[in-house]
Parts: structure tokens; sequence; C-alpha cells
């Protein structure tokens, strides 16, 4: 009987410890998933950082001060890539950020796919970046989805630190828009490119889907893995000012 006792007593605590080792296993493995996702949003914000310290860091054939100061939103995508053979199309992933009453708001992840690139068509790892200039620009990207030349209009942005004459002219665009492939930066037309809230990576970076608009309106504070970004547009924006 004593036997059976302690059997009985050897079958519980070890259930019950293998049990504890179980749940403690998954949790370990969650928050390995949950630093592997906040990794890859990381290091995107990161590159998209870099991407925009690049472009406003060269000296003659950047962006205009005048058009960076007076812009509503940015969006940056790194290396945007071939959708497959033959088809053409392109799809990327990256970061919005717009002005809001308390400086800039934290960083909307964005899908972009689709549309024609014009001369850059055959380019890999392409750069974009997408300044919004009006408010009715920015109310299209705060809609979550919206088809570039379609629901907003869109140009090549002008080059250089001093805007040549159809600087006005593209300033009525709703979009401004630019790239660099294989160290040649340019404005660029897109056209039928569609943009629209990255729901994988926001739920990766926030923890839930977060309307887009809530974040970008300022609602929600910029987390930590992605501060690189917002960071960098302050003061590349700030200094466009200030020049400007």
């Amino acid at each position: 009987m004593r036997i059976l006792h302690l059997l009985i007593t050897f079958t519980l605590v070890f259930g019950i410890s293998a049990a504890a080792q179980k749940t403690s296993d998954q949790d370990t493995d969650t928050t390995k998933t949950d630093k592997q996702d906040s990794g890859k949003a990381a290091e995107r914000a990161e590159a998209a950082a870099r991407v925009l310290s690049e472009i406003t860091a060269a000296p003659d054939k950047g962006i205009p001060s005048g058009i960076l100061s007076k812009a509503k939103c940015v969006i940056v995508l790194p290396g945007v890539k071939k959708a497959g053979f033959i088809v053409g199309g392109r799809y990327g992933r990256g970061y919005a950020t717009c002005r809001t009453a308390n400086g800039w708001s934290a960083p909307a992840p964005v899908f972009l796919g689709g549309g024609s690139y014009g001369a850059q068509i055959g380019a890999e790892g392409v750069d974009l970046v997408l300044l919004v200039m009006n408010d009715k620009g920015m109310q299209k990207l705060l809609s979550s989805k919206f088809e570039i030349g379609v629901d907003a209009s869109a140009a090549a942005g002008p080059i250089g630190r001093s805007a040549s004459a159809d600087t006005d002219i593209k300033l009525n665009a709703e979009i401004l828009s630019y790239s660099r492939a294989k160290g040649l930066f340019a404005g660029i037309e897109l056209s039928g490119a569609k943009l629209k809230q990255d729901a994988d990576t926001t739920k990766e970076l926030y923890g839930k889907v977060i309307p887009f608009s809530d974040i970008l309106s300022g609602k929600v504070p910029t987390p930590p893995a992605a501060m690189a970004f917002v960071q960098e547009v302050q003061k590349d924006f700030a200094e466009a000012r200030a020049g400007s």
C-alpha cells in the first residue's frame, strides 16, 4: 500500500513538473518569436532611416529643402523588389510618418505593390521616398489604402538643392516621388502602385493592429524598435526648414 502511495505521489509530482516546464518552454518560445518579429521591424526602420539620411545628405542632387520643409508626410520604402519574372510589378515594405501638432507621428508600417516604375523597371533593390505635400494627399494616406496616380495625384519630384522652374507646378501634386537605384537618385513616376497599411508589421511593432489614422495622427507613442526612423525624419526635416 505504501509503495502504491509513493507511486501515485511520484506520478503527480512528475506530471506537475512536466506541465510547468512545458509552459515555461512555450513562454520562452513566445518571447523569442516576439523578439524576432520586433527585430525585423527594427531592421526595416533602421534601413528606412539610412536611406533618408543618405538621400538628404546628397550635396547637390538631393531633395530640395523647400520641398522637404513643406511636406506633410514622408514614406520611405527601402529595397523595393521585383514581384516576379515578366510581370514587372514591384513590392516593398517601409514606414510612413506625418506632421502633427506635437511633432512627427509614430511610424505606420506600409506595403506598396504593383504599378509601373518607369525607366527603372528592371533595376533591383530600388529605394523609394514619397512625400505627401498637402492636406488632401494626407487624407488619402490616412484612409490606409489608395492607388497612386488614381486616388491621389503624383509627380516625379524635382532634384537639386535649388528647385527647378517646374517646382511650383509639381507642388500642386499631392505626392512627389523619388527613387534611388545603383547610386542613381532621381524623381520617378509611380503609376498604379497601391499603398496600404502593412497589418503584419503593425502587429509585430505595436503588439496589435492599430488603425492607420490613429498612428499617423499622433495618438500612439513611437515604439523603441522604430525610433531610429522618426529621429532621422525629425533631424532632416528640421534642417530643411532651417535652410529654406
